[in-house]
């Protein structure tokens, strides 16, 4: 029983290790270009630097860390080209996300994704972006779930990190924020019509006009 216990809580820590510091480099604590100091997390996080370089090697394969020998990692860089690189695939990957859910979601599935839903609206009319940002990638992490194909989330997670990365260095506007909670509304529409093609639609749209604001993010910065 104990063999079969204590990779299991590896693993855990492994997986808690990663998200902690993806959070930091998303939200930018750590800004691109910067080294991520391995003393300091290990002390801030309470973890030996195994578990953390294991982290490490994961946030690099998914693009978020450059890790150079004895060098140790850094933050990467995002550019325009790599905005217009990345952003269609995952329109794709959410196009078929969407569609497969359309399929294979249940009642229960569907009513949790309103309930996120709703609670996105009252953040966006609070004007409160931390939390209304949190609930929006619950609601694509559901519909993703609500697909049930591992292989497609394995191949969205390992872009989601860039892709909420992005998403924080967009300062987006008023009017922009509206239009992205009305595209929403039309995802539940679509959702709860089990009208997968519409939300194919949608949720490519959707991310071209992500991909958009994040450009011009990107411009006015340089």
């Amino acid at each position: 029983m104990n063999d079969t216990i204590a990779p299991i809580e590896r693993q855990s820590l492994h997986d808690t290790v990663t998200e902690r510091i993806r959070d930091m480099i998303v939200e930018g604590t750590y800004q691109p270009g910067s080294r991520l100091p391995e003393r300091v997390l290990c002390e801030t996080l309470g973890i030996s630097r195994t578990p953390l370089r294991e982290a490490l090697k994961v946030l690099a394969s998914e693009g978020l860390l450059e890790i150079a020998p004895n060098r140790g990692a850094r933050v990467a860089g995002l550019t325009a080209e790599d905005v217009d690189e990345l952003f269609p695939v995952m329109g794709a990957l959410e196009a078929l996300s969407g569609e497969l859910a359309c399929a294979r979601i249940t009642e229960t599935e569907l009513a949790e994704i309103r309930a996120l839903h709703y609670q996105m609206v009252l953040h966006h009319t609070r004007g409160e972006r931390p939390p209304y940002f949190e609930i929006n990638q619950q609601i694509h992490e559901k519909i993703l779930e609500a697909a049930r194909n591992p292989t497609l989330a394995v191949a969205y997670n390992n872009l989601s990190g860039r892709i909420r990365r992005a998403r924080y260095t967009a300062n987006i506007s008023a009017t922009r924020w509206a239009q992205a909670v009305s595209e929403h509304e039309e995802m539940l529409e679509a959702l709860a019509e089990r009208d997968g093609p519409r939300l194919a639609g949608i949720l490519k749209r959707h991310l071209h006009n992500k991909c958009e604001t994040v450009k011009a993010a990107l411009a006015a910065a340089e």
